[in-house]
């Protein structure tokens, strides 16, 4: 059960170590690109390619569903960043219950945003959790975690470490065969809700090195952003500058950006419609003067 590329690498795993997949569970195509076509998850693209029956159900709270998931006669659901909630009937219809690929050291970072949350909030590690599911969000009993260093990556690259390392964990954790667990700690935990289109407005009124993980943890979906003449532009990646000014102006023909302290300048950026570029590609066609203030 997963939908997005995070999740394929759990399903190659699974192929690949001899279990039997006997279906996939993904959400439902939906519209996307420039011409709103609908696109079908990343799972269901490889899930297809490797002949597995793919069902997408818009919600698995109707009893047809249940029943039909339960008839599966499943011994484990492998359940990867599938984006639905799932009730407790279908928590409870695989004999040995269902295993969750978790993108955070449990319990810090629990819910929709786990990698996005750990980078922007200056996190030096993150990890994977494989997670034996009940009702609550994300406050199952542990099976296995494992960290590794966030250092620069940007959030994407933070996801595909993870995806890698998840996917070789879950297959682990299914070998052992013990799925009791140890209960999630008391104390640490943190919630990771989901990343609003209004949050990922940059608020240069923010410390510079704030400004740099909003960028890291956002790129390069949906981005961070700011807006210049009515052109909203994504700041996909900086690194800090040892000047100051006005937050939100621009110092210099370099496109130093000031911030509430400190200040930050553009490594790559993106313009609507177009692709990723450094700073010094978008100030040959897109005049950035010094004094320019962003909003």
């Amino acid at each position: 059960m997963g939908s997005p590329a995070f999740a394929v690498p759990t399903l190659d795993a699974l192929v690949e170590a001899g279990h039997a997949v006997i279906a996939v569970y993904t959400q439902p195509p939906r519209a996307a690109g420039r011409g709103k076509a609908d696109r079908a998850t990343s799972v269901e693209v490889r899930a297809r390619a490797l002949g597995i029956e793919v069902r997408s159900p818009k919600s698995l709270k109707d009893a047809a569903e249940q029943a039909a998931f339960a008839a599966l006669a499943g011994e484990v659901a492998v359940v990867a960043a599938y984006g639905l909630i799932l009730p407790q009937p279908i928590l409870d219809a695989p004999r040995l219950g269902c295993l969750n690929v978790h993108g955070s050291l449990l319990p810090r970072w629990r819910g929709a945003a786990p990698v996005q949350r750990a980078i922007m909030a200056g996190d030096a590690i993150t990890g994977v959790t494989i997670m034996a599911m009940v009702a609550g969000l994300d406050t199952g009993p542990m099976l296995l975690q494992r960290e590794i260093e966030i250092a620069d990556k940007n959030a994407a690259q933070v996801m595909e470490e993870l995806a890698i390392l998840g996917a070789a964990m879950m297959v682990e954790a299914l070998d052992r065969g013990a799925f009791a667990g140890q209960p999630q700690p008391e104390e640490g935990v943190t919630y990771a809700a989901k990343i609003s289109k209004a949050e990922a407005r940059i608020d240069w009124t923010a410390p510079a090195a704030t400004v740099v993980r909003h960028a890291q943890g956002l790129a390069p979906f949906p981005g961070a952003w700011f807006e210049l003449s009515g052109e909203r532009i994504k700041l996909l990646a900086a690194t800090l500058a040892e000047v100051s000014g006005a937050p939100g102006v621009v110092l210099d023909e370099r496109l130093t950006i000031a911030c509430g302290s400190g200040a930050i300048r553009p490594i790559l950026l993106q313009r609507a419609g177009r692709t990723p570029m450094t700073a010094d590609e978008l100030l040959r066609g897109f005049e950035i003067p010094a004094g320019t203030r962003l909003a």
